[in-house]
């Protein structure tokens, strides 16, 4: 019988990364099977926000990661090349990271890869690709055949494994998606777009330092800065042009000469592709054992730059749950909870982003016109609201805002170590609390948050820096908040009374949780 792991993952992209290195980094065996021998050396994705840079910090070496990295700013011009909106960069977030950071893709790759290999209870099956799979009570046994990469085809040897539970990070035209049988909802704004990315050969000209949309009724397109040494162009493609063409070399040369007056002597490229924005979103992301995350759950037009931050958020929050299931710290009905609430979050992150997707790339000439004068009067609409969470692992019946993103600034903790909070306290639950919490928790207390790992932060003897965690508590009017793994405030203590019930409340959560579908 193939040796059994806690966990495979499936697809070894920037979800499939996080996840194994989050369970390798809490002790769990696990087994990642892709297909392509090598992680991808070219970026894909451009931009994260602050909640994901703080994840690849919770993953891997975050400085390492964002060595190349500049926070973003993000112009949106019309035609003319007359600003509509000007959103402006904000260097420290409340997790302790711009809010808008412009990366490049395998440097963050490598620096989580590299922390996972460090942990010994992880691995790699790289040149590998999963043909089928059964399920029983037990596990998951995952068949796999050698991947050729020339023939683009599984026709190598066979092997197994089996988990007791895969996550299945295997991209937008996942595979074990397709074996299981889940269908995808499509939301429309299936677009093709033509992506050119480029190197400087000279300093990177000021105006190609941040995030620029063209909302062109001629033709959309958009640049972005990758860092402070490479380039992304992207330009709608237009009815008649064909994938075929616009994967000529000329073509792209067309195009940033035209749009942009770049040429041989200004940029070197270094990828061009035609790819097509979707939105779609599977209608089932667990299928007994095995669960769907990142582009195997869900697509979305790039408008907000959130579709890889959903697939980091998915892979954090399966993380923590199946470490306590497996653990035996939770049922199996707290995997529940995954879909319940991630599947509503992801909805509304995709529908904002085609309603931005849709004033940005108006085709109509004097549709657009009208858009630009409504903008230049004021008529701006707001950014679309970030959403919390709805419902979940939560702490009902109170007016803390639950579901919504807890601070990290920098600590100092007795022993006189000063730091970002999330590496002096771990990858874990977090009680921070102004005052010593010991004698209105008890012993049977403390001892449950022991064995759920979770962090007791006193501010009254841990050196609070940068101040972010009391002006948090005084935010919500409490001495005491419950943050979960993945940075999300499970609930608060307006008293010292109230904080052994706040813990009461977790306990209660996690061992009885309610599965609600929006």
């Amino acid at each position: 019988m193939a040796p059994l792991y806690d966990i495979a993952v499936v697809g070894y992209g920037p979800t499939g990364l996080t996840a194994a290195s989050l369970l390798g980094r809490l002790g769990h065996r696990v087994v990642v099977c892709e297909r392509w021998p090598a992680l991808y050396g070219l970026p894909r994705l451009t931009h994260i926000d602050d909640e994901t840079a703080r994840t690849v910090q919770a993953a891997g070496d975050v400085d390492e990661a964002l060595r190349d990295s500049s926070m973003c700013q993000y112009l949106w011009v019309n035609g003319k090349g007359e600003t509509l909106v000007n959103i402006p960069a904000n260097p420290s977030g409340p997790m302790g990271y711009p809010d808008h950071i412009s990366m490049y893709q395998p440097d963050v790759e490598s620096s989580i890869d590299k922390r996972l290999r460090g942990y010994g209870t992880v691995d790699l099956r790289q040149g590998w690709a999963v043909t089928g799979l059964d399920q029983d009570d037990d596990g998951v046994t995952l068949r796999l055949r050698g991947w050729n990469a020339d023939a683009y085809a599984a026709d190598g040897p066979h092997a197994d494994v089996r988990a007791r539970y895969v996550i299945a990070a295997d991209g937008s035209r996942s595979g074990v998606r397709e074996l299981l049988g889940v269908e995808r909802q499509d939301f429309g704004f299936n677009e093709q777009w033509v992506n050119v990315d480029a190197e400087w050969l000279r300093p990177q000209p000021p105006e190609f330092a941040y995030g620029t949309q063209y909302c062109d009724p001629a033709r959309g397109h958009m640049t972005i800065n990758i860092g402070h040494t490479r380039q992304r162009f992207e330009f709608a493609l237009l009815p008649g042009e064909t994938r075929e063409e616009m994967m000529e070399p000329e073509a792209a040369w067309r195009l940033l000469r035209d749009y942009h007056d770049l040429g041989p002597e200004d940029v070197r490229i270094t990828r061009r592709l035609v790819y097509g924005f979707e939105a779609r979103i599977a209608t089932r992301w667990r299928t007994g054992r095995v669960f769907l995350a990142g582009d195997a759950a869900h697509t979305m037009p790039p408008y907000l730059g959130q579709g890889a931050c959903s697939g980091l958020r998915d892979a954090t929050n399966l993380a923590w749950k199946l470490h306590l299931v497996l653990g035996g710290l939770a049922p199996d009905t707290l995997l529940d909870t995954y879909e319940s609430e991630r599947r509503p979050h992801v909805t509304i992150l995709t529908h904002a982003a085609i309603g931005l997707g849709k004033v940005a790339n108006m085709h109509d000439v004097e549709a657009a016109a009208a858009r630009d004068a409504a903008f230049f009067a004021g008529k701006v609409p707001p950014p679309p609201p970030f959403p919390p969470l709805a419902h979940g692992v939560l702490r009902p019946g109170t007016d803390a805002p639950v579901g919504t993103l807890t601070p990290q600034g920098r600590i100092r903790l007795p022993d006189g170590r000063t730091g970002r909070f999330d590496d002096l306290t771990g990858y874990g639950f977090a009680l921070v609390t102004a005052e010593d919490p010991t004698a209105a928790l008890g012993p049977e207390r403390l001892a449950l948050l022991e064995r759920l790992g979770c962090a007791v932060v006193v501010l009254d003897t841990v050196d609070d820096l940068d101040g972010r965690h009391r002006e948090y508590l005084q935010l919500l009017g409490a001495v005491a908040y419950l943050a979960r793994p993945d940075f999300v405030l499970f609930g608060t203590a307006v008293d010292s009374t109230g904080i052994g019930a706040l813990v009461d409340a977790l306990d209660t959560a996690l061992t009885a949780p309610v599965k609600v579908m929006a």
